[in-house]
């Protein structure tokens, strides 16, 4: 797991298919934070949406998409 200190919209971009990604192979929303605590991040509930951050600094990667349901 790297810090992010920079934004790099490159890696930003990675780490959010990362998450859409588990979430999609998630069967709920606990195994879907579950999985992504062992790749080092995590999802916070804010006013703005679910925001993705680095564990354990709680740095912000970005916002996350809303899910679209089916």
């Amino acid at each position: 797991m790297s810090i992010m200190y920079n934004k790099d919209p490159f890696i930003t971009a990675q780490v959010m298919d990362l998450v859409l990604r588990e979430r999609d192979c998630s069967l709920s929303a606990r195994e879907w934070k579950h999985r992504l605590a062992g790749y080092g991040y995590a999802i916070k509930d804010t006013d703005h949406g679910q925001v993705v951050e680095t564990l354990p600094h709680h740095v912000e990667v970005g916002v996350l998409p809303a899910q679209a349901s089916a």
